[in-house]
């Protein structure tokens, strides 16, 4: 089989070249023999249909994946394998071809003598801030080992919890969108057609079909100025949500919505405590812990609650007094973090936060799907025989008056 490298040199000059090899683990072994560092190794021919060599969409590396990286890193280094090893074999082993591109860069880092923490730091597209500090702080307390654990049971927790959040809104969202195309279409092309039948028979429609059929009509007149309209929303919101304006009204969206906010609030309150416990237990300040939280919160609302806080806290305010302020902390996480600070035990008080909050989201999470899917069934039913009613009530009228 033949296979495409990239690879460096020791003198950091890049080859790209093929080999042929039975299998991909005997293609990188050669290469390495021959003294080169090898950044990706791909069979010919399984490059992905837009010939972005079966890279992550857009470029972006799977969170899931950082979690397995963390948890490889863990294990190495519990092994007593030196640092430059572990990387280095980690880049030539990662499925991902932008990770190999991001680990090798980390080598050659490390390799010149720069430490860890400052040659991830680099990488802000794969290793976030957070990431980033809890290295530092296992580098400065030498439990690196131990560090690169947290990180794994963290990004673990954080990357089940996101994706029981997001697989409970996909259902819902693609039934709805599906719903509205199908109406669309018959309101557009197939109701106007029996409607035209309808009205030749001359007789007198139920108001129910009169309506239906209005908006049958003035859906077809003006089809393609919807279609307009809808890729005019579409643009707007693509070139809107990203701006800082945006993703604060889009913050304030998701804690305002009935019944999804309670989840969306519950989910940000996990992740704060979840985050503070975390970074605190490494021997990360207490500024600087709240400061990251802000950065990786994901929430516009709870960001700018934490940056206060962070600010605050330096002016040497305790962090209850300040949450106590904000009605999107509830009070029961006001008063046990109050306990913490009183009693020293402030991360044992934010680990049972972390973990009620998550159950919480995941009964929240539960309930939700459990809602929407007999909604979802009524209404569809509901408007499915309004529709069928509209055309098939006159249709009957008609027949029998023969």
């Amino acid at each position: 089989m033949l296979f495409k490298y990239e690879a460096t040199t020791k003198n950091g000059q890049t080859q790209n070249g093929s080999i042929d090899a039975p299998s991909q683990d005997v293609a990188i072994t050669s290469l390495q023999r021959r003294g080169l560092i090898v950044i990706s190794v791909i069979a010919e021919g399984t490059q992905g249909m837009w010939g972005f060599n079966n890279a992550p969409l857009f470029g972006r590396v799977n969170p899931r994946e950082v979690v397995i990286l963390s948890r490889q890193i863990a294990t190495l280094f519990e092994a007593k394998v030196s640092v430059l090893s572990t990387f280095r074999l980690l880049a030539t082993e990662s499925s991902s071809v932008i990770l190999q591109k991001k680990l090798t860069q980390v080598v050659d880092d490390i390799k010149s003598g720069v430490n860890i923490s400052s040659s991830l730091a680099k990488h802000p597209d794969v290793f976030s801030d957070f990431y980033v500090a809890m290295v530092r702080s296992g580098e400065e307390s030498g439990k690196l080992s131990e560090t690169f654990t947290y990180l794994a049971n963290y990004l673990d927790r954080s990357y089940a919890l996101v994706s029981k959040a997001k697989n409970a809104l996909i259902y819902p969202m693609f039934i709805v969108i599906s719903f509205i195309v199908v109406m669309i279409l018959m309101m557009t092309f197939v109701i106007p057609k029996l409607a035209e039948i309808l009205l030749d028979t001359g007789q007198e429609l139920p108001i129910y079909t009169k309506i239906v059929v209005g908006i049958s009509q003035f859906t077809a007149d003006y089809f393609f100025v919807f279609i307009f309209i809808a890729v005019a929303i579409v643009i707007f919101l693509l070139r809107y949500l990203p701006t800082a304006d945006g993703q604060m009204a889009l913050s304030k969206f998701k804690l305002s919505v009935p019944y999804i906010s309670r989840m969306y609030r519950k989910f940000y309150l996990s992740r704060i405590a979840d985050n503070l416990n975390t970074l605190i237990s490494s021997g990360v300040s207490m500024v600087r812990s709240i400061e990251i939280t802000a950065e990786v919160v994901g929430n516009e609302v709870y960001r700018e609650i934490l940056e206060e806080t962070a600010e605050m806290v330096k002016a040497g305010n305790a962090v209850s007094d300040i949450f106590d302020r904000h009605e999107e902390i509830p009070s029961i996480m006001v008063q046990m973090i109050r306990v913490g600070e009183e009693s020293g035990k402030l991360t044992f008080v934010l680990d049972t936060l972390s973990r009620f909050y998550q159950r919480e989201v995941d009964n929240e999470v539960d309930t939700l799907v459990g809602l929407i899917e007999p909604a979802m069934i009524v209404l569809l039913g509901l408007m499915v025989g309004i529709l069928l009613t509209s055309v098939l009530v006159p249709i009957y009228n008609v027949a029998s008056s023969f």
